[in-house]
């Protein structure tokens, strides 16, 4: 187990503020030990390719933002049923799309036609969302194990078992001698880290509660929120704690921080979403909502901020200060992670409904009844999307512009 190194320095930052609804205190910290120097290679942009989304919210940063286009008019081209509901959040890779499902399966669909190419059973339900890396699929059931399944036949390459359920997706780094360690959290309080060819431990980081969400990587650090309250910064080297952002009471982080140009943007039980510039040390801006959480991540496009807010809205900010531009009210609350596209988001609601707004002014486009919750996040890759839905059913969707 890997604990922030004893005898580091850390240093506070200049906020400290308090609010009745709000953070209760926010004190930054920043590890002063001598740095490590990076051993990592980490994709921080858009999916390479328009054909993609290998990974929840699209690369290993969590920005949640596709390549291409959409156009104005979505028609639904397939549905694929499961025997349970339909949490975690598809992804694509190739031909192939995703996804797990309550009733304790991986499953592999054909993305064209929405016919299956296999099923993996688990022995509880899966609601991580799946990740693709190099011809496997890497994902945690709420069984205690975590699985690597090869991505073209469904076959067991290697599992773990872990100290309690995972919900949320993995993520990958590269090392320093060429391969890839994959990082996934637990709710056994755990951040762990295995080699992707094997299995075998790299090491693991443990925190003060659950690890819910997906950790997301910039060059050498992993960086995640926890149930503790606390936003972490980890090496992705040697598992050790570089920094630690304590952020209040009922501050808990139970969706995934969204990193872009060394800051990092997250929601909380605080009833705050936040960007915290990690190399000063400061918090940029704080968004607040007097009476409501966030869970769902952020889309963090060239100017703006998109997430969705337990008070049954999107809400839609500057990126730069987080200064409100636009809401858009559902008839639920909305966990699900929006994905910009081009002049496009796309997001699900706990109303049942997939909607479609414009990024510039949030005016909905399109919205398609599904008639059952969407707490599944959008895999958008090829002009088409596609979410899951509490109805057991995966849905896709094709935009394809004219």
């Amino acid at each position: 187990m890997a604990t922030p190194r004893a005898g580091a320095r850390y240093h506070a930052g200049t906020l400290v503020r308090s609010s009745n609804h709000g953070l209760a205190c926010l004190v930054l910290l920043a590890g002063c030990a001598e740095p490590e120097a990076p051993t990592t290679t980490q994709p921080t942009a858009a999916p390479v390719t328009a054909t993609d989304w290998p990974n929840f919210r699209g690369n290993p940063a969590l920005q949640g933002v596709a390549a291409g286009a959409l156009s104005d008019q979505p028609e639904l081209s397939w549905t694929y049923t499961t025997a349970g509901a339909i949490t975690s959040s598809p992804v694509v890779s190739g031909a192939t799309v995703y996804v797990g499902s309550d009733d304790g399966s991986v499953h592999a669909v054909d993305v064209e036609s929405g016919e299956a190419r296999w099923t993996f059973a688990t022995e509880d339900i899966i609601e991580a969302p799946p990740l693709v890396h190099e011809g496997a699929v890497y994902v945690g059931s709420s069984d205690f194990f975590f699985y690597a399944l090869d991505a073209a036949t469904g076959e067991l390459r290697w599992k773990r078992e872990v100290g309690d359920k995972i919900l949320g997706s993995a993520n990958w780094v590269r090392t320093e001698a060429g391969g890839a360690d994959i990082i996934v959290g637990c709710y056994d309080n755990k951040l762990y880290c295995f080699d992707a060819a094997s299995g075998a431990p790299r090491w693991t980081y443990e925190t003060q509660n659950y690890v819910n969400g997906t950790p997301a990587i910039l060059d050498d650090q992993v960086v995640f929120g926890g149930c503790d309250a606390v936003l972490h910064v980890v090496s992705a080297r040697s598992g050790e704690g570089v920094g630690a952002v304590p952020l209040g009471d009922e501050a808990h982080v139970a969706g995934s921080v969204a990193l872009a140009d060394g800051r990092a943007y997250f929601g909380h039980y605080g009833n705050e979403f936040v960007c915290v510039d990690l190399t000063t040390e400061q918090l940029v801006w704080a968004y607040p909502s007097p009476r409501h959480a966030f869970f769902s991540s952020p889309a963090i496009g060239d100017e703006r901020v998109v997430f969705g807010g337990r008070d049954r809205k999107l809400h839609c900010v500057a990126r730069a200060d987080g200064a409100p531009l636009w809401t858009f009210t559902t008839k639920r609350k909305v966990d699900s992670s929006p994905v910009i596209c081009g002049d496009k988001v796309v997001f699900g609601s706990g109303d049942g409904r997939v909607y479609m707004l414009r990024l510039d002014d949030g005016a909905q486009i399109w919205s398609y009844d599904i008639g059952k919750s969407v707490f599944s996040s959008p895999a958008v890759a090829d002009g088409r999307f596609i979410v899951g839905s509490h109805d057991g059913n995966l849905y896709s969707f094709l935009a394809t512009p004219p």
